[in-house]
């Protein structure tokens, strides 16, 4: 098109719509345009800028005070505090949402003390759990066994992370740190009724024998713990109770669980691990009357320390009938040779989950002849970070049992308490 065609085209379409509009209209809207004043169009920008300068103020409060609900993907549009803010949100631990709590007509108070080593008590926590619960009394958080051999004074709270031990069972059983005031009262007063339950009761036992006793006395203290309730012939909600206990209430101190993977991450830097819970300690031996190996001097200590435990009922113990029967654990030598059998690879990491193991580095050649790489929490940790268990055996016990779980293969010499527990944690 050239440029006459051009200026014919925008004539022909001023005349279509000077007829549309009207002479007058048109008129006027020329006299508009070329009336306003360069000031007058200065205003109106002037205007417009502060109308768009409002707005993003106002999102930019809208950003602060909603931003963390709905905004969080778009925290850098308002500014960098916003980011900072969101940022340190997703650095917190998410909170875990509580299990509403079981509302039931209190019978009573039921307090107990566990007797023996970690993992008994662990197994006598979960059955006097299972045994509140269906009791419906209020259960005081356990006392620990601070008399045995191992002369632990830990409380609950040093081994066991006790909030989380009460909130997760909320919807089970109500579980007090201790008693309330008047109920405490009751008991300074010896208001109360004191006695060790009958060992592997099924719990028809404690419905009709025990129960009345709480509502009797408002106030039931249970002073031995260990293998009170039967393992087998149990409704199936109460062995799910006990393993709910055992896997998801119990669990130990931030402290520990933090060393314990410190202890796993050294050990993965080198490979795989073995962990040996060999249970070769003088207790071990003085109780179960297994002497294989001992000299005269070892065997009459052992013997003398069975005495000396007036709750250790068995005295007079034949140690090589004992041992043929099965009953007695491996010694470090039968250890050496077992793992020798199984074709466990001579230069494996053996982490050994134990006390002082009884005969010292005497006992211990034959093992560590055949597998050189044996190592300890002692010897791969700096001693300060044993400080603040050293001397408490329940809560070295409870290092040695993470480790144990997070290993690639688990061998307990003596089938106790530990092994059976760890085997189910693995699972």
């Amino acid at each position: 098109m050239c440029k006459t065609e051009k200026l014919l085209y925008h004539r022909k379409l001023w005349e279509i719509k000077v007829r549309l509009l009207g002479d007058d209209k048109v008129e006027k809207l020329r006299n508009s345009f070329a009336s306003r004043s360069p000031t007058s169009l200065w205003m109106i920008r002037a205007v417009s800028v502060l109308l768009i300068w409002s707005c993003f103020v106002h999102l930019m409060a809208l950003g602060d005070m909603w931003g963390p609900r709905f905004f969080s993907g778009w925290t850098s549009c308002f500014n960098q505090r916003g980011l900072s803010k969101a940022l340190e949100m997703k650095s917190l631990p998410a909170k875990i949402a509580l299990p509403p709590k079981r509302v039931y007509q209190n019978n009573g108070y039921l307090m107990v003390s566990c007797n023996g080593g970690l993992n008994q008590m662990r197994a006598a926590i979960c059955d006097m759990v299972t045994v509140a619960r269906y009791m419906n009394v209020t259960l005081v958080v356990p006392e620990l066994d601070k008399t045995s051999f191992w002369n632990d004074p830990s409380e609950f709270k040093d081994i066991f992370d006790v909030d989380h031990f009460i909130s997760s069972l909320r919807d089970e059983v109500r579980i007090l740190k201790e008693l309330p005031p008047r109920v405490k009262k009751r008991v300074e007063l010896g208001m109360y009724h004191e006695m060790p339950p009958i060992s592997w009761s099924n719990m028809s036992y404690y419905q009709n024998q025990i129960l009345p006793l709480v509502k009797k006395h408002k106030v039931l203290h249970l002073n031995k713990t260990d293998s009170r309730l039967a393992n087998n012939e149990l409704p199936v909600e109460v062995q799910k109770l006990r393993c709910r206990v055992n896997f998801n209430g119990l669990k130990f101190t931030p402290q520990i669980e933090e060393l314990g993977r410190r202890v796993v991450n050294i050990l993965r830097e080198k490979g795989p691990f073995l962990v040996l819970h060999l249970r070769y300690e003088m207790d071990m031996l003085a109780f179960s009357g297994c002497s294989h190996g001992c000299n005269p001097q070892e065997e009459e200590e052992l013997t003398r320390m069975r005495y000396a435990y007036p709750w250790w009922k068995e005295k007079v113990i034949n140690s090589e009938v004992k041992r043929k029967e099965g009953l007695c654990p491996l010694t470090p030598e039968e250890t050496a040779l077992t793992l020798t059998a199984l074709g466990i690879d001579r230069n494996v990491q053996i982490y050994i989950a134990a006390g002082e193991i009884y005969g010292g580095e005497r006992r211990m050649k034959a093992l560590t002849d055949a597998f050189p790489n044996v190592v300890r929490k002692e010897t791969i940790l700096e001693s300060s970070d044993l400080d603040f268990c050293r001397n408490h055996s329940s809560q070295m016990a409870a290092l040695d049992y993470l480790v144990a779980v997070e290993s690639d293969i688990f061998v307990p010499t003596y089938d106790g308490n530990m092994a059976r527990v760890v085997e189910g944690h693995r699972r």
